[in-house]
């Protein structure tokens, strides 16, 4: 039946919308072929037990990978799990839809054995583990004496154990009792497991974060009366960067932005610059936070809270009144913020015409100049709605909504923006090694489905095998306030290239920018640190007396800046990856108990084996089987996106509002099943006798 992919919203790992790296949706499948011998991962298991894998390597991106079923492990080696990567020879499987392999172990490559992380229920004489990951479609045994004294509906974790059987369900040992489904951080507990993401600080790198202290004015600038002000979200506990602005005599404006200081506590080489980089970036849960730096820094000495002082690196820039930038100064300085502020709180001191005594009028006048320069500019402008999850005291769902964009949010945007552009031009003036952030232009091939798409709505793009971001804007605001708009964005994400970290310079197509690079929030992302680093040396800013020795850019930091890129890339995918997963679980959750309910939903990806659709109200999205449509035999347009009957002539295209009833929701997999209402008898009238509903 292939796999269900399954479009959610997500915490932003970057503050500007434009610069998003593509979500899950359903991509189309076409011919791959794969060489005979290849490096594969586990991923899960079919409904008899057996292990399915994918390429170690496959960027999802191009869409979904081939499907992999490996044959059983001979008899007494332990099954494979998640997680393993093993040398396989493949065979491709003849005779059904999409690419499919048989794959055959050559050797296990990886160091320990694959996890299995799930639910378990005793039984006798054996118990079973349901496995959490809606991948692994069979559970697994757990034989007598090997339950590690899990109770019934416990989150475990299981190794494999040799099997006496090649077929059939596998054997497991449990090794870890994780905590019972249903408690209040169960889910994203579930989630940190499937995406191997770090938890927990060696105490090395906790002890070093405790014994960080404030920050002295020694030969820093001192900005502590400026009014630099830090604009976060209102459930944030770290605030990284502040913000200034003010006229110019001339016209334009001046503006500071003001970033932590992390380069200061974070030393090449210490405990805690290797803890950083392994994990790459913070990660972000409804519940909780996963933090790349350990809290006596990413809530503390690293955090410019209000009336204390902080140490900072800052640039200091003018525009002119068309907003383009024509100066710009880094350093490093102590700053004082003078509040600590909300984006809802900006807006409202901004419709009020209350300036609350700070310099909001400035910023959002700054802000306006910087508008017109982007709109200038032609920058791809993507409007996808965040659903926010708010979860009660219990830890269960008590609403999802969108998140709102407020012009604040927006003015954050242009600030980090300017400053990041900032930082790549003084790196590549001054010849230093700088984490660029690069996104490449679409592919032929993106952009041929693209077009495919957007002629099924009448739009056109300009001829040729290359678009200019304003290209691609001009579309959304043409489809703004329509019933295709939000599809056409989402198509729109899908088409990009995704974003990435890379020693090497390609611009970013998005930003419509020829140099950029993150600058703004060393807290949570080691990227930006590593810029920090390249400044400080660059442009020989003062460094504190620390016992941890030189905060500059480091032999070694530029000696593996190329692995380091691939590294920190895959660890914010990874990051991304575990955050959809969990807003995937909290409103499969949310909606169980809304199983028979109808919905008004639109259909968001169309494939020859259903519909995806999302729920209008929630953002909740799932799979619409072709075996619930009506009766008919389904045929699949891979251009024009949509299934169509046969016999009734019933057409189900993308982008389409159709009526759905909720069938399943499983909370433990984040799995959602729907039913498409159109076309089908009442409910408690039999189905009309005929066909069995096929696509092809």
């Amino acid at each position: 039946m292939g796999k269900f992919a399954k479009r959610s919203g997500a915490r932003k790992q970057e503050r500007n919308r434009s610069d998003r790296s593509p979500s899950k949706g359903a991509p189309r499948r076409s011919a791959i072929l794969l060489p005979e011998t290849l490096i594969v991962q586990i991923t899960g298991t079919d409904r008899d037990g057996d292990a399915t894998a994918r390429p170690v390597d496959w960027n999802f991106a191009d869409g979904p990978p081939p499907q992999i079923v490996m044959n059983p492990e001979p008899k007494g080696r332990p099954g494979l799990a998640p997680g393993e990567k093993v040398m396989a020879r493949l065979r491709p499987i003849h005779g059904v839809g999409g690419a499919r392999y048989e794959g055959r172990t050559i050797r296990r490559l990886s160091d320990a054995p694959g996890r299995v992380l799930g639910i378990f229920r005793p039984g006798h004489p054996e118990g079973r583990i349901v496995p959490t990951d809606r991948r692994s479609k069979a559970e697994w045994t757990v034989p007598l004496g090997q339950d590690g004294g899990a109770l019934t509906g416990e989150i475990v974790l299981a190794e494999p154990l040799p099997s006496q059987h090649r077929l059939g369900l596998k054997p497991a040992r449990v090794m870890e009792r994780l905590g019972h489904m249903g408690d209040a951080r169960s889910v994203s507990l579930i989630v940190l497991h499937t995406h191997d993401i770090p938890q927990i600080f060696p105490e090395p790198a906790l002890q070093e974060a405790e014994a960080a202290v404030g920050t002295d004015l020694g030969q820093r600038v001192d900005l502590r009366d400026t009014a630099l002000i830090t604009i976060d979200g209102e459930d944030a506990r770290d605030f990284d960067d502040a913000v200034f602005a003010e006229p110019l005599a001339e016209g334009g404006f001046r503006l500071i932005v003001a970033i932590a200081d992390v380069a200061h506590y974070v030393r090449p080489g210490s405990a805690l610059d290797r803890c950083a980089r392994e994990r790459g970036n913070s990660v972000y849960f409804p519940d909780r936070v996963v933090p790349m730096l350990p809290e006596a820094l990413s809530n503390g000495w690293c955090s410019l809270r209000p009336h204390e002082d902080r140490g900072c690196l800052f640039v200091d820039m003018r525009i002119d009144v068309e907003g383009r930038k024509i100066s710009h100064r880094f350093g490093r300085g102590l700053m004082r913020s003078a509040a600590r502020l909300t984006y809802e709180q900006v807006q409202a001191a901004r419709d009020n015409q209350d300036n609350l005594n700070l310099p909001i009028p400035h910023l959002y006048a700054a802000f306006d100049t910087l508008l017109a320069a982007r709109t200038a500019r032609g920058t791809l402008d993507l409007d996808l709605p965040e659903r926010k999850v708010v979860l009660d005291e219990t830890g269960k769902v008590a609403s999802v909504a969108p998140r709102p964009r407020l012009d604040s949010h927006r003015l954050i945007e242009e600030f980090m923006v300017l400053a990041n552009v900032a930082a790549a031009e003084e790196l590549e003036r001054r010849r230093q090694p700088c984490m660029f952030r690069v996104h490449a232009p679409p592919s032929e091939e993106k952009l041929s489905n693209l077009r495919d798409f957007l002629s099924t709505l009448g739009v056109s793009l300009p001829a040729g095998n290359v678009v200019h971001p304003r290209d691609l804007d001009r579309v959304l605001r043409q489809v703004a306030d329509t019933p295709e708009a939000t599809v056409v964005n989402e198509v729109m994400l899908r088409s990009q290239s995704q974003a990435a970290y890379d020693p090497d310079n390609i611009g970013h197509f998005g930003l419509a920018l020829t140099r950029y690079a993150h600058f703004t929030s060393p807290i949570r992302r080691y990227a930006d640190l590593l810029v920090h680093r390249a400044l400080i040396a660059g442009l020989g800013l003062p460094s504190d007396d620390h016992p941890a020795g030189n905060d500059r850019l480091s032999a070694e930091d530029t000696s593996r800046f190329a692995d380091t890129a691939e590294h920190i890339t895959a660890t914010e995918r990874r990051a991304q990856l575990a955050e959809r997963d969990a807003i995937d679980r909290y409103l499969a959750a949310y909606m169980a108990d809304k199983v028979g309910t109808n919905f008004a939903a639109r259909i968001s990806g169309v494939t020859r084996f259903g519909l995806f659709v999302t729920v209008a109200d929630n953002g909740a999205s799932g799979i619409a089987p072709a075996s619930t449509l009506p009766d008919d035999f389904w045929m699949h347009d891979d251009k024009q996106q949509t299934l169509t009957g046969r016999h009734t002539g019933l057409v189900f295209r993308l982008a389409q509002e159709v009526d759905v009833r909720l069938a399943e929701a499983n909370p433990v997999t984040g799995g959602l099943v729907f039913h498409v209402l159109q076309g089908m008898p009442p409910r408690g009238t039999d189905k009309r006798p005929g066909r069995r509903s096929t696509a092809r």
